[in-house]
């Protein structure tokens, strides 16, 4: 593995901080990527213990974001139609945004954080508060195989392949089929994302590292659909090479053409993106200060995981922005990791709220554009650091 990108010390992205606890140091730890030329893989080089990311505490919540119910809805619907599924498995449920789309009684989930757990449970969906392997993959299909395995944002999250696959391929059935949608590599670094990087996106997937990954488990992609999910996701469609019901679809090829044609296959391209991560905090730094220097405010919209990235690598802390706005139930009256910014529960912006907003969760600019629409139109301004760090 070879490093390419060193975002310095970071906190656990979303262990929101109480404020009784806002006396104690928190626990950080050195953000290095690196790339490993044997199979292109990307990922984070210090892992942390998986119990220490997914609790009870865990902070984010899918229905929460309108965008993400309506993907989930819609991406149902989609496969409900096309693939005709009798039994479905979603790896990382969370809390319930996509499997409460299904009849109860044909859709199970695997959740490890207590909290989200709780709330299908509670809507009387079967809920497994563990962590994905082999020995829950067996207890679930004991009586009967999964038609669909579906996972968003989840997979890049266990370090162990093994853990993974060994565990879907004892849970698909003989026409069954694993989905997973994930942050775009390509995406990434064509956008200077470096946010995508953070303690528990383990790693950020291309089609040609899958590839070479799911050829260990005797597995293939058949077909690969890009969205604009997270800032620009992949969502690939995967078979045991056995299973002879799909064919591959030529958009895999094409995916796979792209990627090496930006060079992702290649040391060099990380070496740029590094260049480009380094000039992107001293821009958005500049941005920052010429602001506080005229003295006007600064708040920030969308306390996420990603924002504490940037926030912690470029040094952002209170002294620029007053304090965030979210939406998030279990976020609000909390402070961010590391800067201890504030955050309050979301409100429609004001003219007089600030005069200059943060972008955290930029990811979801076309939802939040719409709905501040008046706040922009009276000349409210967004600060964002993707593509490049800019004013809106």
């Amino acid at each position: 593995m070879k490093k390419f990108l060193d975002l310095g010390l970071q906190p656990l992205a979303n262990s929101y901080i109480e404020k009784k606890n806002l006396k104690f140091k928190e626990k950080k730890f050195r953000l290095i990527v690196g790339f490993d030329p044997k199979n292109f893989l990307v990922s984070i080089l210090n892992t942390i213990p998986k119990e220490k990311m997914f609790n009870k505490n865990y902070p984010y919540k899918s229905s929460e974001s309108k965008t993400m119910k309506k993907s989930f809805k819609i991406m149902s619907k989609r496969l409900k139609s096309k693939y005709r599924p009798n039994f479905v498995i979603e790896i990382g449920s969370n809390d319930g945004a996509f499997i409460k789309n299904f009849n109860r009684k044909n859709v199970v989930g695997v959740e490890p954080c207590k909290n989200l757990a709780l709330i299908t449970k509670r809507k009387k969906y079967k809920t497994y508060c563990e962590y994905w392997n082999s020995r829950l993959a067996r207890k679930i299909t004991k009586k009967r195989k999964a038609d669909l395995i579906y996972s968003a944002n989840t997979l890049s999250h266990i370090e162990n392949f093994n853990e993974i696959f060994k565990a879907v391929d004892t849970s698909l059935s003989q026409k069954g089929i694993l989905i997973i949608e994930d942050p775009s590599l390509l995406e990434c670094l064509k956008n200077g994302a470096y946010d995508q990087f953070y303690c528990e996106h383990i790693y950020v997937f291309s089609t040609i590292s899958l590839k070479k990954i799911l050829d260990k488990y005797d597995m293939e992609i058949f077909d690969v659909e890009n969205t604009k999910t997270h800032g620009g996701s992949n969502r690939y469609f995967i078979k045991k090479k056995k299973n002879k019901f799909y064919k591959i679809n030529k958009n895999v090829n094409k995916e796979i053409k792209k990627e090496i044609k930006f060079g992702l296959n290649k040391f060099s391209t990380y070496k740029k993106f590094e260049k480009k991560v380094k000039l992107s905090k001293i821009r958005l730094l500049e941005i920052f200060s010429k602001i506080k220097k005229k003295k006007l405010k600064i708040i920030g919209y969308g306390a996420t995981a990603k924002s504490c990235t940037v926030l912690n690598f470029c040094g952002i802390g209170k002294e620029y922005i007053d304090f965030f706005y979210d939406t998030t139930s279990f976020k609000i009256n909390k402070f961010l990791p590391g800067t201890k910014i504030y955050i309050k529960k979301y409100r429609k912006l004001k003219k007089n709220d600030a005069h200059f907003v943060y972008l955290g969760a930029w990811n979801f600019k076309e939802e939040i554009f719409k709905k501040e629409k008046d706040f922009i139109k009276k000349g409210g301004k967004f600060i964002t650091h993707v593509p490049v760090p800019k004013i809106y």
